[in-house]
This record gives C-alpha cells, sequence and structure tokens, in this order.
C-alpha cells in the first residue's frame, strides 16, 4: 500500500509505516495526515496486524513535524480526529506502535514518537519541541506526554526553551528505549519480534491497563483492571489456553490472537 505521502508494508503480522516525504524531511501536511488516519484505522481494524512500526524515510528525518510552509501560504494547521499523524489522539489503540527514530525528530514529529510505545533512535537523530520559538505550542499532546515520561524538570527544560536533544541524552532521560549506530528500522524490527513472540491479547491487555493506571492510585487501578475490555478478551481468549499447554508441552506456543 502507498500513498503520495506514506509507504506501508505488511510482513505477517507487522504493519511498516514509511513518512515519504524525505524532500521535505518527511513534515506532514493535511493530506498526510489524512493517509496517516486511514493507515492507523485499517491497522486497528485488522486482526491480523499486531504491531505496528513507523519510520521516516531517508538519512536526515524522520519528521519535522508541521509542514509550516504549507501553513505560511494559507494551508492551516487542520489534523484528523485522532490526532497528528492520525496517532497522537488515538487513545484507545490497544496494539502496540514502536517508532523506529532514523533523523530529526522536530515537534510534531517527536509527538508521534512520544505517542508511541517504545522509542528505538539512531544515534543521529535529534529531538525536540520548538514550537515556543515560532509562536506556537506542542498541541499534539507534547505538552502532556514528555512530563509523563521523563519528569517535569526535565520537560519544562526542553519545552521551554525548545532546545534539542540527542538520542543518546533522550535515553538518559527515559523516553528513547535503545539508540544504535546502525539501521534503526532493523532493531525496531528486533523489538517487534520479541513483542510478537509474547500472546497479542496479552500485550494489549497489559498496554491498555498500564495506560488507563498511569493517573490512578494503585489500588484502584488493580481493581478496576478486571473490567478493563482489552483485559477481559485476554481471559477469555484461545491464547490464554495456548500459553500454559505450550509451556506444559515444552514448545513453543502458537498464538491466534483471539
Amino acid at each position: 500500500m502507498t500513498g503520495p505521502s506514506i509507504t506501508v508494508e505488511r510482513d505477517g503480522p507487522l504493519t511498516i509505516i514509511t513518512l515519504a516525504r524525505p524532500e521535505a524531511h518527511n513534515a506532514l501536511h493535511a493530506a498526510a495526515h489524512e493517509e496517516l488516519a486511514a493507515v492507523f484505522d485499517a491497522f486497528a481494524a485488522d486482526p491480523d496486524q499486531w504491531v505496528a512500526i513507523i519510520t521516516g524515510a531517508g538519512e536526515k528525518a524522520f519528521c519535522a513535524g508541521h509542514d509550516l510552509k504549507q501553513q505560511a501560504s494559507g494551508g492551516g494547521m487542520a489534523t484528523p480526529p485522532s490526532g497528528f499523524a492520525g496517532l497522537t489522539a488515538r487513545f484507545d489503540l490497544a496494539k502496540p506502535v514502536i517508532a523506529a527514530v532514523n533523523g530529526v525528530a522536530m515537534g510534531g514529529g517527536f509527538e508521534i514518537a512520544l505517542a508511541c510505545d517504545i522509542i528505538v533512535a539512531q544515534s543521529r537523530a535529534v529531538f525536540a519541541l520548538p514550537e515556543p520559538r515560532v509562536g506556537l505550542a506542542a498541541l499534539a499532546g507534547g505538552m502532556q506526554r514528555l512530563p509523563r515520561a521523563i519528569g517535569l524538570k526535565q520537560a519544562m527544560g526542553m519545552m521551554l526553551t525548545g532546545r534539542r536533544v540527542s538520542a543518546e541524552e533522550g535515553m538518559r532521560l527515559g523516553f528513547v528505549n535503545a539508540v544504535t549506530d546502525g539501521d534503526v528500522l532493523a532493531l525496531a524490527r528486533q523489538w517487534a519480534a520479541d513483542i510478537l513472540a509474547c500472546s497479542p491479547m496479552a500485550v494489549r491487555a497489559t498496554k491498555d491497563a498500564v495506560l488507563r493506571g498511569l493517573d490512578t492510585p494503585a489500588e484502584r487501578a488493580m481493581a478496576e483492571q478486571w473490567s478493563y475490555p482489552a483485559l477481559e478478551a485476554m481471559l477469555l481468549s484461545q491464547d490464554a489456553a495456548e500459553g500454559p499447554a505450550a509451556f506444559a508441552e515444552k514448545r513453543a506456543p502458537v498464538w491466534k490472537g483471539c
């Protein structure tokens, strides 16, 4: 599947989404947002797709954020209801998404990565929320997600100055999971393979419970988790029977995702 601004590859249960505007540092305009919203809609709805990776084309940029040239020419800043890149406001997506950050991740590009569950980065990658430097603010979740990821003071230090952070510093701060000098997509595939070795039902139940419980006292979250749809689905799934059976029979489990 391809579009003017993105390419999509499906490799078994893995969806790989590539932002394909390298000439514009993979900045997103209105049409790209709509394309990505449709792709993530399809990923969410497809029972055979269990994990997604999002990355950028070329070696310079993951995503430079909003296409300011389009905005300056009167193109506006509209995004779909599911948010920047069709992802940042998609709060009901229980399937895991990995950001393979191959270069600059600025503004909305960094917010795409923050909306993912795992961030792996090429060592040349650079992250920033520089919106105040152009008279704007990080309105696609950056102001909410970054403090939750690295703490208030470190996040304020980045957001109030718009300063750039390297991949290595991002890992020290805690928003990057791993850094490589080599092929970041290959590294993301390794993380995806580790996730795919687990039951997709259990992975979704875990993601759902963790995100729902972030701002909930532990005692209440532990009581409420039993009513979460993803956890209920896990407990009733074929996978919940397959896992113990495979363990007892000393074989690799064959997950059905249902």
